[in-house]
């Protein structure tokens, strides 16, 4: 195991396996985990990609599966989210 100055791995290593936990059962997204746990989707990105592969394979696996599935909604997602803001601003007006 090694240590990476850049993402201090031990000050959220703690709540790894609850977040992993958490967006495996509620097939979340990075962004609702990171509400969930208050911290950074930066933090649960490289958590999720880095640290968990070393420390739980297994989990992994189904990690990357729900992050690999989040990635191709994506643009979905962001293009039903700008629909919807459009669509209250006619409202409002």
């Amino acid at each position: 195991m090694f240590y990476d100055e850049k993402l201090d791995r031990f000050q959220y290593i703690h709540l790894l396996p609850q977040m992993a936990q958490y967006m495996c059962f509620n097939q979340a997204t990075v962004r609702q985990v990171a509400k969930r746990f208050d911290v950074s989707k930066s933090t649960v990105w490289s958590y999720m990609t880095r640290v968990l592969p070393e420390t739980d394979p297994e989990t992994y696996e189904e990690v990357r599966r729900i992050l690999d599935i989040n990635k191709s909604l994506r643009t979905t997602r962001g293009g039903l989210a700008t629909q919807r803001k459009w669509r209250e601003l006619k409202n409002n007006t």
